[in-house]
């Protein structure tokens, strides 16, 4: 004689399945009882209109608007297109600056952040107070000044 095929773990399985089973088969009977009894259509529609707005009644075709393929433009705009345009050279003061080591701080004048820089992207001998213009530049550790330049 053989021994049986049906292990612990298929019979728990399969008392799952069917429990499941029958929990679904429940919230479908009372959904429909539910149905029956308040009348409700079951999942109600929702509209998009012309304007983007969700709402349960459709659009009214006489307000869509037609745009033809070749108008949309998916990219970034234009150089010249931007309104924004930031002038890329700030002005500053040097808020502290060390000749042994070659590194300081410029506070900008604009936004009052102060932003690092090292004498290797210096145009002109700096010291502690001066007025410079500098460009900004993404270092590893955040934005860095370079091309620092004096204000004469």
């Amino acid at each position: 004689m053989g021994k049986s095929q049906q292990s612990f773990s298929k019979s728990e399985r399969e008392k799952k399945r069917l429990k499941k089973r029958q929990e679904k088969q429940k919230k479908m009977d009372a959904r429909k009882l539910d149905k029956e009894e308040n009348g409700s259509k079951g999942i109600e529609f929702a509209y998009v209109d012309h304007n983007g707005q969700l709402t349960d009644t459709p659009p009214d075709p006489s307000e869509k608007i037609k745009i033809k393929a070749k108008n949309i433009e998916i990219s970034i705009p234009k150089l010249e297109d931007r309104e924004d345009q930031v002038d890329p050279i700030r002005k500053g003061v040097v808020s502290f600056f060390d000749d042994s080591k070659g590194f300081g701080f410029i506070l900008d004048s604009e936004n009052q952040e102060k932003y690092f820089t090292h004498v290797s992207s210096f145009k002109d001998d700096i010291s502690m107070n001066d007025k410079v213009s500098f460009e900004l530049e993404k270092g590893p550790r955040g934005m860095n000044a370079v091309r620092v330049g004096l204000i004469k």
